[in-house]
């Protein structure tokens, strides 16, 4: 039975790596893997799943108002598709987080997501949201804190390395993002993520 996957981490963790690792993976098997990227990170128009450590593939791009089941369906309709991989999953619309629950259930082909939970507030993205309630399988990569302990929370930096706590969700810039662990993070933003006693 094909399933719905949610890998997810803070930044860094190698997520992006284990996708193309793994897509490599269905290849070498004569297999054919559906990639997917947000359309925030194109270039050029292009879509380009990157690693840190210099591995990359270009990807279809997949923004707010794209119907991924009726994508991945019109891509069966030229041959069999054996997984779909989703990077930047916590892009993802509600709305399309079930459209790839509906491939894995009606298309019965493995639909495995990869991206972070939370934002530099500590605030759930509503992709990954919406794919930790519905996913079958759920998977943590860890990364680690500069003190050693298992990062869970990004913060996000300007230039000059301060930190930013106010903001748009959504910056693309890769560089002015820091993992850290829990306690680092509440005291490198200075304050309670929720109000109160």
């Amino acid at each position: 039975m094909a399933k719905l996957y949610f890998s997810y981490a803070a930044m860094n963790a190698g997520k992006s790596t284990l996708l193309l690792q793994a897509a490599y993976n269905y290849r070498e098997r004569g297999m054919r893997p559906l990639l997917y990227t947000s359309a925030l990170y194109a270039q050029n128009g292009v879509g380009l799943i990157s690693s840190r450590i210099g591995i990359s593939e270009q990807a279809a791009l997949y923004s707010a108002d794209d119907d991924l089941y009726q994508s991945v369906r019109e891509e069966t309709e030229t041959g069999k598709i054996d997984c779909v991989f989703v990077d930047e999953a916590q892009f993802l619309t509600a709305q399309q987080v079930w459209q790839l629950a509906r491939v894995s259930d009606r298309l019965r082909i493995p639909v495995m997501c990869f991206g972070l939970r939370t934002d530099f507030q500590g605030k759930l993205f509503p992709g990954s949201s919406e794919l930790l309630a519905v996913a079958d399988v759920l998977r943590e990569i860890r990364t680690i804190c500069a003190c050693g302990a298992k990062a869970t929370m990004v913060v996000r930096q300007d230039a000059e390395g301060r930190v930013i706590t106010d903001g748009e969700q959504v910056a693309i810039e890769k560089s002015v993002y820091v993992s850290l662990c829990r306690r680092h993070w509440e005291e490198a933003v200075g304050r309670w993520p929720v109000k109160g006693p």
